[in-house]
Parts: C-alpha cells; structure tokens; sequence
C-alpha cells in the first residue's frame, strides 16, 4: 500500500499578507535593509557608485532577503520551491539591469520608471527567446504585485482612504455596470461565444487578469479561451501604462484625477500602479484605492455571474439546483486588499511619525523592487504570438473596442468626481 502527503498550501491572497507583515514586521523590529543606490550620470559614477563593493554587497544582501521571502511564499502557495529558488534570480538580475538603466541621470530627466524598463527587457526576452516551461511557471508575477501593494500601505495614510474610497467606490460602480453592459452588448453584436463574451466583458469592466479567472471559475470555462483573455489584458495593458500617462501630463490633468482615470482604466491592478508612479505621489495612491474600489466589486460580479451563467446555460434541474451561494462572494473577494488597509491602519495610528520617517525609505525601496520584479515576469510571461494564435479576431475587436469606451467613460467620470 502506497502512502501520499498532502500537502498544505493557503490561499495566494493571505500569503501575500503574511509575507507583507512579515517584511513589515522586520524593518520594525528586527532588521531595516539598507537602500542601494542606482543613481549614475557617466561611466565613472557607474563604477565608483552603482559597483562599488559596499553598493554590490547591498544589492547582494537584499537579494538574499528577497529569495527568501520568496521561497516562503513559493511553498505557502504549494508551487516548486526548486524551480523558484532556479529562476528567481534570473528575474533578479534582470531587474537589477532595468533598475541601473532608470538610475541614470538622463534617463530620469525622461520621468522613465525602472518598472518600464524592467517590462521591456522581459518582453524581448520572452517574446525572441524559447524559455522552459519550467521557468514560466517558476514566475510569480500576481504574488510580487501583491506583496509591493500591500507595503505599499504603509505610505497610504487611512484618511485618504476614507476621502478617496467612497468616491472611488461610486465610480467603481458606475463604470464597471457601463462598461460591463457595453462590452456584453458589442460581442454579442460581433458573435462572439458566450464564455469569451462573459470572460471579456468583466476583464475590460473590473479587474483585468483576476476578473477574467474569476468568471472562468464561475462558469467553468475553456482554460484556453481564458488564456486568450489574459494575454488580451496584458498585452493591452502595456501601452495604457506608458501613454496614458503621457496625455494626463500633455493635458495638464490634475493629479487627482489622473490617478482616478489609471486607476479605473487599467486592468491590471501591477500596471496601475505602474502607471501612477509615472505621474507622481498623489496620482499613485488614488490610482490604487480606485483600483481596490473595483477589486472589491469582484466577488459580487463573480456571485452574479455565477447565478447568470446556471440559470441560462444549465438546464437539468440537478444544475439548477446547486445554486452559487454568498460564500462565492467571500471566496472571490481580493484578500490582499485587506493587508493594504490593515498596513494603512497600522501605520496611521499604531506607529510614532518618527518610527515612520525611520523605516519609510527602506519600505519604499522593498515596495518599488517587487514591483520591479513583478513586471520583469510580466513581460517574461508576455508572447504577443498568443493574441495571433486564436482563429477569429472578433473577441480582440471588441476587447479593443471595450477598453476605448472604458478609457473614455472613466475620465468623464474622473473628472465628475475628483476635479477640483
């Protein structure tokens, strides 16, 4: 008789919450890393700065810091700690390189991000180059971007939140029902199948990546109609990162609603952020508490869809019978965005302004790092030949068409309620 151990993995969601606090946790009480220095003008600086020994040995230490706390959440989540522990620090040393490419003076001047580069260079990596199955599935980009969200808490003091929220809470409503409506109504036009039509209709309306997942599981889609949805976001969420940006800046938006439009606008809760941090403090903050206003709609529209998609597509009544139930709601609801608030909380009102001054630039530096690393696996896991690989090119016509009208819609609705 053969013997098997299961063995025990959590939800990706509260690992990233446990990996937060316990980074958290660490600056506070144990140990704050130091913050490298990127920041060169010529080949001299370069030498005497960026690869100066001291420099070399931080960058070191923080990789041992990172890997480690990787590897934990490699194994809470149950995914092969050996292929992690193999591939992360291709990713790292890729973002280092994306990371020295944005410290330089010249390159700052352009208000260029790191996250940019480190997206390009796994674009042309991934998209040029063959990488092992092994390593693709090694990539950790969704936990890297929960991690940086929920440390990134502690800068959010709760009274933006609460000034921010409500407001991002009602255009969350009224922009995921309209554009949801619209995309629903606009593939049906253009015939597109019901499970793409729903699996698109709610990635362009709520939350990208996760949404699409989301109402895959509540209708059980095809795992490859899924793929063809994700690819869809992230490839389009590539160019609203870097232009949109560029327009708010060109037509002096104000920050405020800047952050409301990305955040409202853009599918990917990494790219957001992305983006915000293009445009500055303000506009970064309001970006991601509109972004979570809409993730928090999530388990809603997954509980609807669920009712929607038994009550239209299931005719036995055994189907009928096994109702979604509001544990659906629960279960979709995006638990990560409880560490952002519970970091905010904390960091509002439990900890002293000098605690605070003391361990916010090295939080910062950990919060912008695993973003960094997040978006090098976003374009290592990115192959634009996905988009091509679907016979019809209807569901990418109006997944495009879609996103126009949320991009639109959005900034209307940003400047209702967040301009001055």
């Amino acid at each position: 008789m053969s013997t098997s151990t299961k063995q025990i993995t959590i939800h990706e969601d509260w690992t990233v919450v446990i990996l937060g606090f316990l980074i958290i946790g660490i600056s506070l009480f144990i140990f704050l890393p130091e913050v490298p220095i990127f920041k060169w003008s010529n080949g001299t600086d370069l030498l005497k700065d960026v690869f100066d020994f001291g420099n070399l040995k931080i960058i070191l230490l923080q990789f041992i810091y990172l890997i480690s706390i990787g590897t934990i959440g490699a194994f809470l989540i149950g995914k092969s700690v050996k292929n992690f522990l193999l591939g992360f620090p291709i990713v790292y040393i890729l973002t280092i390189l994306a990371l020295t490419i944005a410290g330089n003076t010249t390159i700052k001047g352009l208000n260029l991000e790191a996250v940019i580069f480190s997206l390009i260079i796994g674009l042309a990596i991934g998209n040029f180059f063959k990488l092992p199955e092994w390593f693709r599935t090694a990539l950790s980009t969704e936990v890297f971007v929960k991690i940086g969200l929920v440390l990134l808490g502690t800068s959010v003091i709760f009274s933006d939140i609460l000034k921010a929220g409500a407001l991002g809470l009602f255009q969350a409503l009224v922009v995921v029902l309209s554009v949801w409506y619209f995309a629903f109504w606009l593939c049906k036009k253009l015939k597109v199948d019901d499970e793409l039509t729903m699996m698109i209709s709610s990635a362009v309306s709520i939350c990208g990546v996760s949404a699409a997942i989301a109402t895959s599981g509540a209708i059980k889609g095809d795992s490859k109609k899924l793929s063809y949805v994700i690819s869809m976001v992230l490839v389009t969420a590539i160019p609203m990162m870097i232009f949109m940006p560029i327009i708010a800046k060109y037509f002096n938006f104000p920050e405020e609603v800047t952050g409301a439009w990305l955040g409202g606008s853009i599918d990917t809760s990494g790219a957001v952020v992305a983006s915000g941090s293009l445009v500055g403090e303000t506009a970064l903050k309001i970006s991601t508490i509109v972004k979570f206003s809409q993730n928090v709609l999530l388990g809603i529209a997954a509980f609807a869809i669920s009712v929607y998609w038994t009550y239209t597509h299931n005719n036995s009544a055994e189907a009928k019978a096994s109702k979604p139930t509001l544990g659906v709601i629960w279960e979709r609801f995006p638990k990560f965005v409880i560490g952002f608030i519970v970091a905010s909380l904390v960091f509002s009102f439990l900890i002293t302004p000098e605690v605070r001054d003391e361990v916010k630039d090295s939080l910062k530096n950990l919060q912008g790092i695993w973003f960094a690393l997040a978006f090098t696996s976003i374009g290592l896991e990115t192959n634009f030949k996905d988009l091509l690989s679907n016979n019809s090119k209807k569901p990418l016509y109006a997944f495009l068409l879609a996103q126009f009208f949320n991009v639109i819609i959005t900034l209307i609705i940003a400047f209702l309620l967040f301009g001055k």
